[in-house]
């Protein structure tokens, strides 16, 4: 009941209400991002969501498309500047995101809509991540986020499938809004984000 009706509910308002009050802020980023990364300001990518079904999630830009001589593009470590690497601590880059919660695509809280090729690599257990709609944030990411291993992450994953609840989210907001401000476990040790999943069983 919570999970599939007043959750929904509370992502609908929430968003709506969010996507009014911080237009000033989007207006904002979209010409800083515009300035300093290029265009465009909106990041798009196809992501699986609840059930695995695809969708078009948005970000704020938080790299340049720097590219080698033969139009390959650089390292991430090398298109990720010192603007983009702030967006990202202080999560503004995800602003557009609220966009994706109003439309249902995602919820404030669940796990992260990781890259479509990492689908075939999940085994049954980290599958189970897609029976909940994906999440701004989620219990992975307020326990290591990008400092912690992938295997880890899952668990947190099906932790929180299993354990949805309306105490519990409030939890993982509450956390996250002080990891916001402290600006923890952006990135993982030695890496500009995070390494690419392999596949685990």
């Amino acid at each position: 009941m919570y999970n599939q009706v007043i959750k929904r509910f509370f992502d609908i308002c929430i968003s709506l209400i969010a996507l009014v009050v911080l237009s000033p802020l989007f207006l904002i980023v979209t010409i800083l991002v515009r300035k300093k990364l290029g265009t465009p300001a909106i990041f798009r990518q196809e992501r699986p969501g609840f059930h695995g079904e695809i969708f078009r999630m948005y970000k704020f830009r938080s790299m340049t498309d720097k590219r080698d001589a033969d139009g390959n593009l650089l390292p991430d470590e090398i298109r990720l500047t010192g603007f983009g690497r702030r967006l990202r601590a202080t999560s503004l880059d995800e602003l557009p995101e609220l966009w994706n919660i109003l439309k249902g695509d995602m919820s404030f809280v669940g796990p992260r809509p990781l890259l479509v090729q990492y689908l075939p690599l999940y085994n049954e257990e980290q599958r189970r991540r897609h029976d909940v709609r994906p999440g701004l944030t989620g219990w992975a990411q307020v326990n290591g986020r990008n400092s912690i291993s992938w295997t880890e992450k899952f668990k947190l994953d099906i932790w929180y499938v299993n354990h949805c609840s309306f105490l519990v989210d409030l939890k993982i907001i509450g956390t996250t809004i002080k990891k916001v401000f402290s600006r923890a476990d952006i990135n993982q040790e030695g890496q500009a984000t995070a390494e690419d999943f392999t596949g685990h069983n």
